[in-house]
């Protein structure tokens, strides 16, 4: 499957588990329900670094936008967001920690505001298969990536300045976010290389 600019083809989770009318709405809660739980273990299992911890969530967040495609990868973010807003505590921090609307206008909400903007992104050039080889993968991980910057970075810089946020919210999470970039660029092919494999 080569990279095209219209056609829509299946996402990942499509792949592995077809939609079906009888089935469409269970299956999305169930899918919906992982990756909220994804969400939330990957931001307790973090670094307390002040303004912005180091978590696993943009690798999460990115994943689930690829693998969900846009509008299923959208709804899991929001899911996750509302959950946090009303208090549970799903956000980074500790186990008992992370949940309520503060989180919304402290200094990481433009990040989390910038997750669902980039499961979109992500979701968008998923179904356009920029998930199936590494190079694609890459590029679309690499470009929910900024966008989650951008909108953290921005949001920070409005509640401090500029050079602050350049300097505590963008330039100590480079060399992390490329890490997960490079796994996520290798898991998505991989999986649907292994499931070309096993429909064979």
């Amino acid at each position: 499957m080569t990279v095209t600019d219209s056609a829509t083809t299946r996402t990942l989770a499509e792949a592995i588990w077809p939609v079906r009318s009888e089935i469409s709405g269970p299956r999305a809660v169930i899918l919906a329900t992982v990756g909220v739980g994804l969400l939330w273990l990957s931001g307790k299992l973090y670094i307390p670094v002040e303004p912005v911890p180091f978590t696993m969530q943009t690798f999460v967040v990115l994943t689930i936008g690829l693998a969900y495609g846009m509008r299923l990868g959208v709804a899991t973010v929001v899911c996750y967001l509302v959950m946090g807003a009303i208090g549970l505590p799903v956000f980074a921090g500790t186990w008992s920690e992370g949940g309520g609307f503060a989180h919304l206008y402290g200094p990481t909400a433009g990040y989390l505001i910038g997750f669902a903007i980039a499961a979109w992104g992500c979701g968008v050039l998923a179904e356009r298969g920029w998930d199936r080889s590494l190079p694609s993968a890459a590029a679309a991980m690499l470009i929910g990536n900024i966008v989650i910057y951008a909108c953290g970075v921005a949001w920070l810089a409005m509640l401090s300045d500029l050079s602050f946020a350049i300097e505590k919210g963008l330039l100590p999470f480079l060399l992390w976010d490329a890490v997960k970039i490079a796994l996520g660029a290798v898991t998505l092919p991989l999986a649907w290389h292994l499931l070309g494999r096993r429909s064979r």
